[in-house]
């Protein structure tokens, strides 16, 4: 978790949203031809509304969680050498 401190997750979660959008719309996509003989049109709408959709709602969740994780303090030991001007 220390990884994630100081860091914006919006990005991390928008491309979480996407990848889980586009897997979900393929194979629902997928059902809804072969089970219900949807139309292609109504299909690749729903498939593109899916992974917009979810990638939108990714990037909300990773910035509101960005704020939880602030950036830690560096710990300087005695045995560092000080930091140049």
């Amino acid at each position: 978790m220390k990884k994630l401190r100081g860091r914006n997750l919006a990005h991390p979660g928008c491309l979480i949203g996407i990848t889980t959008g586009l897997t979900l719309g393929i194979v629902l996509a997928g059902v809804l031809a072969t089970v219900f003989n949807v139309s292609l049109n109504t299909l690749l709408l729903l498939w593109l509304g899916l992974t917009l959709g979810l990638g939108v709602i990714g990037w909300i969740i990773g910035d509101r969680l960005s704020s939880r994780f602030p950036a830690l303090e560096e710990e300087v030991s005695s045995t560092d050498p000080p930091a140049a001007p």
